[in-house]
């Protein structure tokens, strides 16, 4: 009992005399303990995996395998817990309990963390720009990823990144969009099933200046444009893009004027599929993985237009490997999951 006092009357203290926020002393703490290993800006992204919707509370079978792919850096794309509160000492724990799960430390002691978030993890279902905790939750992600202290996300609303890696000429660039902090609100149907489009935006003007900035004036060979919402499909009847065709439209043309080799990745919707838009003289991909540690099961069908693969609803992740030495270089997508088994890939050349 006296060994048990004095360790919490030490962990009050050094909380006490510490200089950041209560709501991220625990996370701040493990963080640090933990042997994180870093991706410095010069080395080279040969082969990049993400994935989305876990379940802090439940079994998480994959990371053995994702681990065996030797990635250079693993991307969350959203629901990274299932916080879903405006208690913030719960959330934390929530963001605490996934750190301490054995495998994900196995995990993150080999492979470098960067992610963005989805609405569970952001604190509400299909929350927008109203949630009133989103500051809190915003500083408890970036505790949970490890974001550096002087990393300039830290210092502005919203929780949209950027990171460069590679030599020239073998350069990526990875664009963590936030699609919820600025979100206008949702219009949904008459019945409350379904969403219609609306006029609102999803990322305010704001980020929408630093998006335009990223992607337009990046030298990269390959920029990965990460949204925890679907980009490309329009056709379903939950979140997506297309419930805000104002702002989707906006989107893909900064692509298509930037003239760039862009892939992009989404999570969120507990099924894995490739969608692909023509852009002039390009092949625009979207590889959606969701389901870490859920999925849908018990999916029977859904239209997309876009869709150019099987629909995976089995548990999955997303893995891209980049073949800088062939002429062009190369880029090979693929959806897996447990043991590795392959489920559904594209390939395509930098032009």
């Amino acid at each position: 009992m006296t060994r048990l006092f004095i360790l919490i009357l030490f962990v009050s203290l050094s909380t006490a005399c510490r200089e950041e926020p209560k709501t991220t002393s625990s996370l701040a703490k493990i963080k640090r303990l933990q042997k994180t290993p870093t991706v410095n800006s010069a080395d080279r992204l040969d082969v990049i995996t993400f994935g989305s919707c876990s379940r802090h509370d439940e079994k998480q079978p994959l990371w053995k395998s994702i681990a065996e792919e030797e990635p250079d850096l693993w991307i969350w794309s959203g629901d990274n817990i299932y916080g879903d509160t405006e208690d913030m000492s719960l959330f934390e724990s929530k963001y605490t309990k996934q750190l301490l799960h054995p495998a994900y430390q196995r995990f993150v002691e080999r492979v470098p963390i960067i992610g963005t978030w989805d609405d569970h993890d952001y604190g509400v279902n299909d929350g927008g720009k109203n949630y009133p905790k989103k500051k809190e939750t915003r500083d408890l992600m970036f505790e949970f990823l490890g974001v550096p202290k002087d990393n300039p996300a830290w210092d502005r609303e919203g929780a949209y990144q950027s990171y460069i890696y590679g030599p020239t000429e073998k350069r990526v660039k990875i664009i963590l969009i936030d699609a919820r902090y600025f979100r206008d609100d949702t219009k949904r149907s008459p019945d409350r099933k379904s969403y219609t489009p609306t006029t609102g935006d999803v990322l305010g003007e704001a980020q929408w200046s630093w998006f335009e900035k990223e992607l337009i004036g990046s030298e990269a060979n390959l920029n990965v444009i990460v949204s925890g919402i679907q980009m490309i499909p329009e056709d379903h009847k939950y979140e997506k893009w297309a419930n805000f065709p104002l702002s989707r439209d906006r989107l893909f043309n900064l692509i298509k004027s930037s003239k760039s080799n862009t892939i992009l990745i989404s999570g969120d919707r507990h099924i894995g599929e490739i969608s692909a838009i023509e852009q002039g003289d390009r092949t625009l991909y979207e590889i959606t993985s969701s389901g870490l540690t859920h999925s849908y099961d018990s999916f029977s069908g859904e239209e997309n237009q876009h869709r150019v693969s099987n629909v995976v609803s089995s548990l999955n992740y997303g893995k891209l490997t980049i073949d800088w030495d062939a002429d062009p270089i190369s880029v090979t997508g693929e959806i897996k999951g447990i043991g590795g088994k392959d489920y559904e890939k594209i390939a395509f050349d930098l032009k």
